[in-house]
Order: C-alpha cells, then sequence, then structure tokens
C-alpha cells in the first residue's frame, strides 16, 4: 500500500538565493551560510533545515515518515501576494523553478505544486498555464486569502475558472501567521488563525455562489478543513433561517461542503475519525506539512490509532483519494 503526502512543503534554493540578495523586496533574511540557515521575517523566524530545498533530505524525511510520494508544495512564506504586477510574476517564476528542479532531482519520489501571483489575476494565469505545459503540474497552491482579498471574490473568478478549465487542484493553505490582533500571544496565529482561515474562506465560497460556478473545481483543505467540519452544521441551520446567507445560492452548505477535499493533520485520531464520517475516506488525504514543527511526524502511527477504521478507509486515506483527486495518477 503506497502513502502519498499531499501536504508537504519547500522553500526550493531558488527563491532563497533571491531573498538573500534583495532581503528588502521580499522583507526576509537569509541569515548563515551551509546547511546552517535562517529565515527571518519579523516575528517570524525558523532555521532553514535541507528538507526545505534539499531533494535528498526531503526523501530522507519521507522515508523516516514511511512517505512513498510527496507532493510538495512551497511554504506559505513564499507567496508574497504584496508584490507589485512583474516583480510578482517573475518571483512565482522563480519558485516555481525550484520545485521543479527538486522534482527533477527525485522524480520517483516527488511531484510538484506552483504558486501563483494571485494578486495580479491574469499575471497568475499566465504562470498556470506555463507550469502546467512545462513542468507538468497539477496543482497549485494558494493562500485562503490574497493579502486583504478574499479568494471568492469576482477579481479571482477568472483564475479559478482557468484552474477549472485545466482540471488542476488547488491545495488552499492559511498564509496570515505573524498577524497582530488578539491572535499575536502563545503561538495562536497558527493554532487558531490558520484553521479559522479556512474556515473563513471556505463559508465565503460557499455563501458568495462562487462554488456553484464552478462545479468541477477540485480544492484541497489543509489541516483537516478547519473549524468546519465541526460546524457545518452551523453553516447548514443558518442557511435554512437567515435570508443573508441564502441570498446568492441556494446549494446546501452541506452539499457543497462534501465537494471539498481534506487533509488527515488534525493531531487528534478521534477527530480524523469524525472527519471521515462527515465527509466520507474518499475526501481525506494525507497530510504531514512537513518540514514545519506543526507538522505530523508520525503519520502511518496517528492514522493507525484512529478509532474503527476499516481497511477500505485506510487504503482511501493512505492513496486512493490522492489518486482520485490529482485524476487517477500521480
Amino acid at each position: 500500500m503506497k502513502r502519498i503526502d499531499v501536504h508537504s512543503h519547500v522553500i526550493p534554493e531558488t527563491i532563497i538565493q533571491a531573498m538573500r540578495e534583495q532581503p528588502a523586496l521580499y522583507n526576509t533574511t537569509i541569515e548563515g551560510e551551509g546547511d546552517a540557515l535562517k529565515f527571518v521575517r519579523g516575528k517570524i523566524k525558523f532555521d532553514l533545515i535541507p528538507e526545505f530545498y534539499d531533494a535528498d533530505a526531503k526523501v530522507e524525511s519521507m522515508d523516516r515518515k514511511g512517505i512513498d510520494i510527496s507532493v510538495i508544495s512551497p511554504g506559505p512564506q513564499a507567496f508574497f501576494y504584496g508584490l507589485g504586477d512583474d516583480q510578482a510574476l517573475k518571483t512565482a517564476q522563480i519558485v516555481n523553478e525550484g520545485v521543479a528542479k527538486m522534482v527533477a532531482a527525485r522524480p520517483d519520489r516527488l511531484r510538484g505544486m506552483a504558486t501563483l501571483p494571485m494578486q495580479h489575476p491574469d499575471a497568475a494565469i499566465t504562470d498556470l498555464e506555463r507550469v502546467v505545459k512545462e513542468y507538468g503540474f497539477k496543482a497549485v497552491e494558494m493562500g485562503t486569502a490574497i493579502g486583504n482579498e478574499e479568494l471568492a471574490d469576482p477579481k479571482f473568478r477568472p483564475v479559478l475558472r482557468r484552474i477549472q478549465e485545466l482540471k488542476v487542484v488547488i491545495f488552499a493553505h492559511p498564509n496570515t501567521q505573524g498577524s497582530a490582533g488578539r491572535l499575536d500571544c502563545y503561538y495562536l496565529t497558527n493554532l487558531i488563525g490558520n484553521p479559522l482561515d479556512t474556515t473563513i474562506m471556505v463559508g465565503k465560497l460557499m455563501f458568495s455562489g462562487a462554488l456553484d460556478e464552478l462545479p468541477e473545481l477540485k480544492i484541497l483543505l489543509a489541516h483537516g478543513g478547519g473549524f468546519l467540519p465541526y460546524q457545518i452544521g452551523r453553516f447548514e441551520h443558518g442557511h435554512a433561517v437567515r435570508p443573508d446567507t441564502s441570498a446568492v445560492t441556494q446549494t446546501r452548505p452541506m452539499d457543497l461542503f462534501k465537494r471539498f477535499y481534506f487533509d488527515a493533520l488534525t493531531h487528534s485520531p478521534q477527530a480524523i475519525r469524525h472527519l471521515i464520517d462527515v465527509v466520507g475516506s474518499e475526501r481525506v488525504v494525507i497530510g504531514t506539512d512537513s518540514p514545519f514543527d506543526m507538522g505530523e511526524e508520525h503519520p502511518v502511527e496517528r492514522l493507525d490509532a484512529v478509532p474503527r477504521l476499516t481497511q477500505a478507509e485506510r487504503e482511501d486515506v493512505c492513496y486512493r483519494s490522492a489518486l482520485r483527486l490529482f485524476g487517477g495518477e500521480l
């Protein structure tokens, strides 16, 4: 039984070098040399261990975790949604080239996802078409919000529509870690902020009618889908009793909810059981969030601990759901 990880991050050498050369442009400092690198952006600081940029180191980590194939995606630190048009496109190309180089170094074990300069939809479509044609990428990663703008906004509909036409998967990942306000303590920007961002994005995609317009769009949600698997009943009730939630779409939230795919990164076997019960194992995939400290070091053991997990459910989560998500092959 193969095990496919669909949530595994990289920060390729290409963008590390660009950030080192232009720290002001990218608002980032890369400290150190060799294998002792550190990423510094405001309050966000972490070691850039080789797994972030070295394909062999990524595969070594996969071996320790029992993973056969990883679909690697840029860490959200590489979205750069604040850049201007030309620079945004150039930077996305730098990142995507680096991802492609890592995949090319270990094509037996790695597959790639692109980042897009979403703040400039025309540029995003340009690089979307390029990475599909040149690299054969079947997925793109994007933030649950694009700066201060919502993915559900009409501005981004052309990008989402082209993604649907190309049968490319969207991996939606939170990207507001480090923001100020009530969550700026105890790491709550991640513990609460990340799953909350996902929940907000899904709610706006549902109630805005965006998902009705894009019936074939495939979206994978990080971190078990945020808070929504536990609160989808609240969405259902609100849609039934509140005119503002049904003003645009008549489609039930539960019907829209079951169109998403979800990684199993909940840090709780019982939560994985609930997720499978709500959406079905055919919509759940492995996600490790490696190599960040909020990732899952023991995905196989975590899955083994899920109550009442059947062999069919295990096979779905390990590989069949990922194959279904990506059109039958990876």
